[in-house]
Order: structure tokens, then C-alpha cells, then sequence
């Protein structure tokens, strides 16, 4: 996975630049790829598949491999119905095995036909309004500020600071970093996210606005591939995402795991998303934004999935997400599962927020309303997975193979084609950006055989806190 070793450890035959925090080593190798980059361009102009045609194969490939993985297992149904019931069996074969294969035969279909064009940077770059969110980011906050202050930009930049009522010394660490392009604002107490965000847009001053979590590392040139991307995307796009790699994946085995989720499947996920043109969340830690589109959304909402509200707002308009997938930053994550359950059960109930918020977004006609329906079948996934898959799996392990069927043993070639491909086409990216991928095996077997049993539960209480309108609360990132 992505490089994370301290200087005494890094390979001295390397040509590397350390971070400003200690523990990230990036390898100086971009420049040396432009030729094979290139040389790929090339190949990929000579055949053209337009994007309805590549959904069209996805979908196809996607449903053959269910409809054979059903005719495997007919049998194995059969006889699982005759103890529990058509219903029962179809809810839990359907969750456990047959919807996850057909997400995954979209996955791998997609990611195998997607050719981006590579980002053309102009040489004269608009004019930036970077907002910071900052509570109690005494730690992080200036390392940020920065490699922002780094980015090598050809067009102005502004950094506003919203310190949302810290109590520590984040105001004070802010005020010794002097540069005229840093502006701060402080609120007197705690009043959220959204309400920090809000504070900033309203002063800002250029037409693009970009959002950056407060413990969150620009790699070099984020900047401009998140603007080149911005610029080179179709008409009607509103936003882009960029890429959010693992910064303190070296700190517990929770944020090994971690690791792996952002480089493997979130990424991954808005890849998929960004080739059928509609992004579904450009995430608060790494965005860019038009200023008077979010304006004309009212801002930010204040819940606890701000991101997604305002992204699901500007998918209704009819408006257009991208995803810049070189434009790299790294974040810190949760490092303890009580952290990490926080946030996984605040992003469950964030996607619970935007579907109450804006569910005209079910009636807009584009190809990735398939990705919103699919977003509502997650619960049912979580469900299954928990009450009948793991279950299955114990019971399988005393020789009882009634629930763990053909299906789900199906399920691991694919997974495994899966994360094979997805490893080649990330690790591929990463390179040409110059940042060096490191093993880190320990992680990727708990990201597989772990990840999900670690996430389900978050998920689904994050859908019943919203559902039953519980107190809203932050929690970690």
C-alpha cells in the first residue's frame, strides 16, 4: 500500500522527498513515467467505447454472472427453501450473494473499460478559495496550511480558516503562520461543520471554492489536477471529488485496515461512479466546488452528512460530479474501532439525510440513479450479512453447509478478480504520481476477511439514529 516508513527506514537507493510529518516517504519517479503515460494515451485514443456502450457491457457482463452463479446453485436454493421459506431464502441469498456479485461484476466491467484522458493543465489556472473547518486540530493544522501554501499554482489563492470554537491551541498555531493568504475566522463556540463551511463561503472571493479537512496533507499538485480535471470534465459539471489517501496507516491495526478501504474501495467506488458522470458524494476532506452552485443549494445543511446532502442537492439539479483521481491528499483516519464506528454509523446516516432531503433525486434520468438504488439496498446487504452470512460461516465450520452454499463460495473468485484488477489499475496511478506502494499484507487480510464484519454494524446504526431521529452528533472525523 502507499508508502509510510520513517526516514531511517526508507530505502536509501531511492530518490524520495520525506513529508513534513515524519512517516511518508513519496518517490520522485512522475517524471520519468511522462513517456509510458504517453505511450498509454496513445494506445487508448485508437479505441473509442462511448460511455452508454461501456454501462450497457457492465450491465451485461454484471447480469450473465449472476444468471449463472443462480443456475450453479439452483439446487443448494431448493433445498434452503423447503426449511425457511421462498421468502426468507430469496431475502438472504439475495443479500448475502447474489446483489454483492452483481455490484462486483459492475466493478470489475467498468474499471476495465474505463480510459480517463489525462488531465491538461493550462498554463494561466483560475483563482481558489480554500475553506478549513478546523475544532481542536492543534496536532494537524499547521502541516496543512502548509502544503497547501506549497502547491506549486500558477493562479491566486485564498485560505480560509474557520476555527470552530477550539479549545486547545489551534487559533494560536494558525496566528504564527504569516501569509497574507491565510485568513482566519473564529467562532466563539462550537457550532459544527456545516456552520464553519457556511462562515467560510460567505467571505470567500473567487468563483471556485475548495474544501479541505483540517488534519488533511495536500500531495504535490492536488491543486492543479483537481482544477485540470474541473476544467476538462463535460459541461454541467458542479463538483469534483478528489482522491483521499490513508495518511496514519501505520498507527493501529484499525487504520491498516483503512488503508486499504480508501485505496481499494472508496476509491474505487467513485471511479466507477465519475465514468458514468455523477459522482455521488464529493467528500468534505478534498472538493472543489462552484461557489455560486453552492450558494444557490443555501450552503451547506446542518446534519451530520453534510457532504452528501450538498453533493445529492446538485446530482437533483441535474448537475454533474467528477473525480479526480491523481489529485491526492492524505488524511488522518479513526484509530481505535470506537472512533471508527462513529464515523461509519455518521456517513450511514448521512446518506439517510440526503435521501430526506432530496428525494427527487429518484425521478432524475441519468445513468448513475442506479448507484442511488443501489446506495438503498445497503441496509438490506448489511442485514444479510450479519444475521445469515457470518452465521452461515460458523455453522460451515462444524460441517454444516446449509446457509454457506455454492453461491457464496462463488463469491471469493470474484472478489479475488476483483481486488486484483482494482490493485493494478490504483497501484498504477500511484506510480505515476511518484507515491511508492508498500504491502502492508496484514492489512489487506483484514480488509478482506474483516472489513465488512467491522463496518455492518456502524452502517445499520447509523440508519436506525435517523430513522429514529436520535440525537445528532458528530462524533470523529
Amino acid at each position: 500500500m502507499l508508502e509510510t516508513r520513517t526516514e531511517k527506514e526508507s530505502n536509501q537507493n531511492m530518490a524520495a522527498t520525506l513529508h513534513p510529518q515524519k512517516g511518508i516517504t513519496f518517490v520522485k519517479s512522475e517524471a520519468a513515467t511522462k513517456e509510458k503515460i504517453n505511450e498509454r494515451n496513445q494506445t487508448d485514443k485508437k479505441i473509442y467505447i462511448p460511455v452508454y456502450s461501456k454501462f450497457l457491457i457492465a450491465q451485461l457482463g454484471a447480469l450473465l454472472w449472476v444468471l449463472f452463479s443462480i443456475w450453479i446453485a439452483l439446487p443448494w436454493i431448493d433445498s434452503l427453501a423447503d426449511i425457511f421459506g421462498w421468502v426468507l431464502t430469496i431475502f438472504a441469498i439475495g443479500g448475502m450473494a447474489i446483489v454483492p456479485g452483481y455490484i462486483s461484476g459492475i466493478i470489475i466491467f467498468s474499471i476495465i473499460l474505463d480510459r480517463r484522458p489525462p488531465v491538461k493543465i493550462p498554463g494561466e489556472l483560475p483563482a481558489l478559495s480554500i475553506l478549513i473547518a478546523a475544532y481542536n486540530e492543534e496536532n494537524a493544522i499547521e502541516d496543512t496550511l502548509k502544503s497547501i501554501l506549497t502547491q506549486d499554482y500558477s493562479g491566486s489563492i485564498e485560505i480560509v480558516v474557520i476555527d470552530d470554537g477550539s479549545t486547545d491551541q489551534t487559533t494560536n498555531i494558525i496566528e504564527t503562520i504569516t501569509d497574507p493568504r491565510i485568513q482566519l475566522i473564529k467562532q466563539k463556540k462550537n457550532q459544527g461543520k456545516a456552520s464553519a463551511l457556511n462562515a467560510g463561503l460567505a467571505v470567500a472571493s473567487y468563483d471556485l471554492i475548495i474544501t479541505v479537512d483540517a488534519d488533511t496533507f495536500l500531495y504535490k499538485n492536488a491543486l492543479k489536477y483537481i482544477v485540470g480535471r474541473y476544467l476538462g470534465d463535460p459541461e454541467g459539471t458542479a463538483a469534483v471529488a478528489g482522491a483521499i489517501a490513508v495518511r496514519n496507516s501505520r498507527k493501529s491495526w484499525v487504520t491498516r485496515v483503512q488503508e486499504w478501504d480508501y485505496f481499494h474501495g472508496i476509491a474505487v467506488v467513485k471511479r466507477v461512479q465519475s465514468l458514468y458522470q455523477g459522482t455521488l458524494v464529493a467528500q468534505g476532506a478534498f472538493s472543489l466546488y462552484q461557489r455560486d452552485l453552492v450558494k444557490e443549494m443555501g450552503g451547506w445543511a446542518p446534519c451530520v452528512g453534510e457532504d452528501i446532502v450538498l453533493s445529492w442537492g446538485l446530482l437533483k439539479q441535474g448537475y454533474r460530479i467528477g473525480y479526480a483521481e491523481n489529485a491526492v491528499v492524505f488524511t488522518n483516519v479513526p484509530e481505535t474501532y470506537k472512533q471508527l464506528f462513529n464515523q461509519r454509523r455518521r456517513w450511514a446516516r448521512g446518506m439517510f439525510e440526503a435521501i430526506r432531503a432530496h428525494p427527487g433525486i429518484f425521478l432524475k434520468r441519468r445513468i448513475t440513479l442506479q448507484f442511488v438504488f443501489m446506495n438503498m439496498l445497503f441496509p438490506w446487504l448489511d442485514i444479510s450479512y450479519l444475521l445469515f452470512f457470518i452465521p452461515g460461516l460458523i455453522a460451515a465450520r462444524f460441517g454444516f453447509f446449509l446457509i454457506a452454499g455454492p453461491i457464496t463460495l462463488l463469491l471469493l473468485p470474484l472478489a479475488a478478480l476483483n481486488n486484483v484488477v482494482i490493485f493494478s489499475v490504483q497501484s498504477t496511478m500511484f506510480k505515476e504520481r511518484g507515491i511508492h506502494i508498500r504491502k502492508n499484507l496484514r492489512g489487506m487480510f483484514l480488509y478482506v476477511f474483516l472489513s465488512q464484519l467491522l463496518m455492518s454494524p456502524a452502517s445499520l446504526a447509523g440508519y436506525g439514529s435517523e430513522l429514529l431521529s436520535l440525537r445528532k452528533k458528530w462524533g470523529t472525523k
